[in-house]
């Protein structure tokens, strides 16, 4: 029997198995298990040795659980800013068929350069201007 509880203390202290790990390897119950450990005068200190782990591993859960919370919220913020955009966009194309010069204007923004002489806005050549695009479209 000597045998069997050099097992069972071997087990929880050097191989750091829980008691009824120990109880299904020696084929005994977790109780006797337990009640072999808690004689053994290591028991107190691996028990606070376990709980500074546990403690410890907790942490780096819960701060893995937050920094993907945290980014899961970005992109879910991104993603709804460009969907509000998109949307806006929609209904201002969607308006009529035809866009009117400051709709275009905007859309076009890179090309068409701010005259303040004229109070317009006024299509940069160097691009190239098809007949329907605006030569200068005025503020409002």
């Amino acid at each position: 029997m000597e045998n069997k509880k050099d097992i069972i203390l071997e087990l929880f202290f050097e191989q750091h198995l829980k008691a009824n790990e120990i109880a299904e390897i020696v084929d005994t119950s977790s109780a006797y298990i337990t009640k072999i450990i808690k004689a053994d005068s290591r028991y107190f200190e691996e028990k606070q040795s376990r709980k500074d782990i546990s403690k410890e591993n907790r942490k780096i859960a819960q701060n893995s659980f937050m920094k993907n919370k945290r980014e899961q919220k970005r992109i879910d913020d991104q993603y709804s800013i460009v969907q509000a955009q998109h949307n806006q966009d929609v209904i201002e194309l969607s308006k009529r068929g035809h866009m009117n010069n400051q709709t275009f204007r905007k859309w076009n923004s890179s090309v068409y350069n701010y005259n303040p002489s004229k109070h317009r806005y006024e299509f940069d050549e160097q691009f190239g201007r098809a007949a329907d695009v605006p030569k200068y479209v005025k503020e409002r």
